[in-house]
């Protein structure tokens, strides 16, 4: 079994201001101009750090999703960011698309915590899938194509609904995925969860935290056209003349916390689908953006990532040949354990060999 090849750890320096969500990171890219984004999972903005150092990242910018996106519900109500992807100057952004349940409090009594376990709460900026035009670093409502100025780039989401979006729609009659929509499951207790999204030219591919079904997780492939100003529609791509294409990738029974796209290959960062501390991996799907739908895939182990007890829960990587000149990747956590908090506002992401 592949070991952990840990090269180096990042520090990622924040703005006093998010000095306790850097506790929740969820998500991360890496551009092309070496800016680093992050989403958080309690929050509805996006962060940019900048690369110092092949070992530091700061000047921190942060960049409020409700500018250039209409969110459902006011923006105190957190996004949820669970994936970030970046393609021909856009970056990508999803929601978690997913219920959850209240958790127990120390302050509370056994029979509080027990009624709060019983309440579960379906929030409408959760069902944001998104795309904002990314240009010399900045986020923009609009903008002309930087290579192609009468191509007009514009940030659009996926169109929402009472229940959640188009995709919601689409799925809840599902014959794997339906039962787990329409029941209310929430994402942690193995219910319907995205955490992973990939951008291919045109097709986007989320990857799902849960369900897991029979030990195997699900990929969604979608395509989406513009159907008003600001926003998308699903394309039918799939058999049936459904408007989504279905993957299943065998990872020992683990979900996907994270997606990305290596040449014609997928990295898949898999972890635990409930509330467990690991295992953690990363698995090599080879030539995965060209296969067909409804297939059973194997896809090859590369990397043993260390986790935590109760603590350090690998939530996202990005690709870092580009920073250091080797096949790497950078991993960051959520619930990180102490030892990766550096003063107030500094936190200690991974590094990675990638074999």
């Amino acid at each position: 079994m592949p070991n952990s090849h840990l090269l180096h750890q990042v520090s990622l320096t924040f703005a006093e201001s998010f000095q306790e969500h850097r506790k929740d990171l969820s998500a991360l890219r890496l551009t092309p101009d070496r800016h680093l984004w992050l989403g958080s999972d309690e929050t509805s903005t996006i962060e940019r750090l900048s690369l110092v150092d092949t070992d530091k990242f700061t000047d921190h910018q942060q960049f409020r999703v409700s500018e250039f996106i209409g969110l459902p519900a006011n923006e105190d109500e957190e996004v949820d960011i669970e994936g970030l992807a970046y393609a021909d100057y856009y970056l990508w952004l999803v929601g978690s698309h997913s219920y959850k349940r209240k958790k127990p409090k120390s302050d509370k009594t056994d029979l509080q915590n027990i009624s709060r376990l019983a309440k579960i709460e379906s929030e409408l900026n959760r069902y944001i899938l998104a795309r904002i035009p990314l240009v010399d670093g900045k986020l923009f409502s609009s903008r002309p194509h930087p290579q192609n100025p009468e191509i007009e780039l514009s940030a659009a989401k996926l169109e929402v609904t009472d229940r959640g979006n188009l995709l919601i729609a689409a799925l809840e009659n599902d014959s794997h995925l339906g039962s787990f929509i329409q029941a209310a499951i929430p994402g942690k207790d193995n219910g319907f969860d995205i955490e992973g999204l990939a951008v291919d030219r045109n097709r986007v591919f989320l990857g799902l935290r849960g369900p897991v079904v029979r030990g195997w997780a699900v990929i969604l492939e979608i395509e989406l056209d513009k159907s008003q100003p600001g926003l998308m529609k699903l394309r039918k791509i799939g058999e049936d003349n459904k408007e989504y294409k279905k993957h299943f990738v065998w990872l020992n029974g683990l979900g996907i916390r994270d997606l990305i796209i290596d040449g014609e290959d997928f990295l898949i960062l898999a972890g635990p689908t409930m509330d467990l501390d690991g295992p953690v991996q990363v698995y090599r799907w080879k030539n995965g953006v060209n296969l067909p739908e409804n297939v059973l895939n194997n896809p090859e182990l590369v990397q043993e990532i260390p986790y935590g007890n109760r603590d350090d829960h690998a939530e996202g990587m990005t690709l870092f040949q580009d920073v250091i000149g080797i096949p790497s990747l950078l991993i960051i956590y959520d619930s990180p354990a102490n030892n990766r908090l550096v003063g107030d506002r500094s936190v200690l992401a991974d590094v990675f060999k990638l074999e």
